[in-house]
Order: structure tokens, then C-alpha cells, then sequence
């Protein structure tokens, strides 16, 4: 098999992603329960004891609640920064907990890993690319501004999964407290549906100036239950593209994630 990615689920109530390929399996965080993953790696054709790791993208509950019993059940190694496993209240209770700086790269069975910094309130936060048979995910969410590191590893992937998390009007005349409302929209909160849009319009014009276009997949995460819905995303996202001259085809996909319902397996 191809390099292939599913998300198990991607919203405030919960994140997990998986990443496969023919011989190696790896979740991209844990915030869901150890009983849905194993369902739903089943309905993949998958157990959990066919994981060989978790990479940890930050410390908030919503992307570690189930990563004790995940591990316990399936003897993964975590991957994360010491600022995220110093935020995880039973890291010493991860048997095999391995420690990387946002830059490194690394190769867990076939897969090709890279890391880079995301702008996120947490302690050391980290977003993923994952490579192999000249193949590319990258996975960028949770980060109130798009890092050059990010921006850079987004270049050649050929599925990107990125924030879409809120729409700006609908967040700012919605029932949220205000000092929420200023967290999501600062630097270290997350990304709108228009910083996504134009994050991506960024990224086709660089690749357009190059001479380096290529088929991809966009697939829109995190979205807020409050303050967006599936279509203001997806249109939000097409029109900007499709105004600068690059509208969804065959070859720029744009979909939407469920915030709690797995995806569909994507193979590259």
C-alpha cells in the first residue's frame, strides 16, 4: 500500500489521525478513546496492537485524552517535545516515550518524519510531514499563524490536512467570553477559514513562480462546532483560490474533515 492518511476524528472534542503505508502504522495524536480508535483502525482492517507510534502534536486534552490507554493497549512509543511530555500529566507512565525538537527529522519503520514549529498557547508545540515512496502528507493544525517552517514543509506534499477553525464574524458575534474570543484569534490561537484560504493561496502561487505544481489534496481540520460549519469553510477556502485564479479541479481537491466522524482512507 501506498502512503495512505485517515483522521479518526478532528475537532475540539477530539483529534486523531492516522498514517499508514504497506508496513508501518502511526496515530498523529490521541484525543479520542482507546475504544473508538480500536474501532475505527478495525474498520481500516488494523488493531491497535498494529500501531508503532503516536506523535504527540501538543498537550491539550483534546489530543491526549486517549493516549495512556492507547499506548497501554497497543505498546506504541510516543513521540513529542519535552515542553508537550513535561504538559502531559501521566507522561511517566508512558513506557516509551521518545523526546524530538520541532526541526528534527526522523524515520519511524518506512516512514519518512519531519517536524517544525507551530504557533500554538501550548508548551512546545509541533506539526508533521510524513514521507514516503516519494509521497508526502503534512498535517498543520492548531496554530494561530501558519510558521515559515510550516509553510516551508507544506511545498510538495500531496495531501495537506490544514486549519480551517472559525470564521472571524460569526466568532466575534457569538455567545464565546471575550478573553476566548481573543485567544482564537491571536497568533496562538487558530487559524480562520481566511488565513487558511490564503495560507494555501500563498502556497500554489510559490509553487506556480517555481515550476513545481503538482496534484494535491486539501483537507480542511479542526473546525469549530460554535463559530463555522462544513460549507462556509469549503466556500470560504474555493473562493478565495478560484478569485486568484486557482479554483478547486482534478487536480486541487478541497474536502472537509468531520470533527467526530472518521474519514475515509486516502491513498496517495
Amino acid at each position: 500500500m501506498n502512503l495512505a492518511i485517515s483522521s479518526l476524528a478532528s475537532g475540539s472534542s477530539g483529534n486523531s489521525f492516522l498514517i499508514r503505508n504497506e508496513d508501518t502504522a502511526l496515530l498523529v495524536d490521541a484525543g479520542i478513546s482507546a475504544k473508538q480508535t480500536a474501532s475505527d483502525l478495525a474498520d481500516l482492517g488494523l488493531s491497535l496492537a498494529d500501531v508503532d507510534a503516536v506523535l504527540v502534536t501538543h498537550e491539550h486534552t483534546d489530543h491526549i485524552k486517549g493516549l495512556k490507554a492507547v499506548c497501554g493497549a497497543s505498546g506504541a512509543a510516543v513521540y513529542a517535545t519535552r515542553g508537550t511530555l513535561k504538559g502531559i500529566p501521566f507522561a511517566g507512565d508512558l513506557a516509551d516515550a521518545r523526546v524530538f525538537c520541532p526541526g528534527d527529522k526522523f524515520r519511524i519503520g518506512s516512514i519518512d518524519v519531519g517536524t517544525f514549529p507551530t504557533s500554538h498557547d501550548a508548551a512546545e508545540p509541533s506539526g508533521f510531514s510524513f514521507s514516503a515512496n516519494s509521497r508526502k502528507i503534512v498535517i498543520v493544525t492548531d496554530t494561530g499563524t501558519v510558521t515559515w517552517q510550516a509553510f516551508d514543509s507544506m511545498r510538495g506534499s500531496d495531501v495537506l490536512v490544514l486549519e480551517s477553525n472559525h470564521d472571524v464574524s460569526v466568532l466575534k458575534m457569538g455567545r464565546y467570553p471575550w478573553f476566548l474570543k481573543q485567544r482564537i484569534l491571536s497568533d496562538y490561537g487558530h487559524l480562520s477559514n481566511e488565513a487558511a484560504a490564503n495560507a494555501v493561496l500563498e502556497l500554489l502561487r510559490t509553487e506556480q513562480q517555481e515550476g513545481a505544481e503538482k496534484s494535491r489534496l486539501v483537507l480542511l481540520a479542526h473546525l469549530s462546532k460554535e463559530n463555522n460549519f462544513p460549507q462556509m469553510a469549503l466556500a470560504t477556502m474555493s473562493n478565495i483560490l478560484a478569485a486568484e485564479g486557482f479554483a478547486p479541479s482534478d487536480r486541487l481537491r478541497i474536502e472537509v474533515l468531520s470533527r467526530t466522524e472518521r474519514s475515509p482512507l486516502y491513498i496517495l
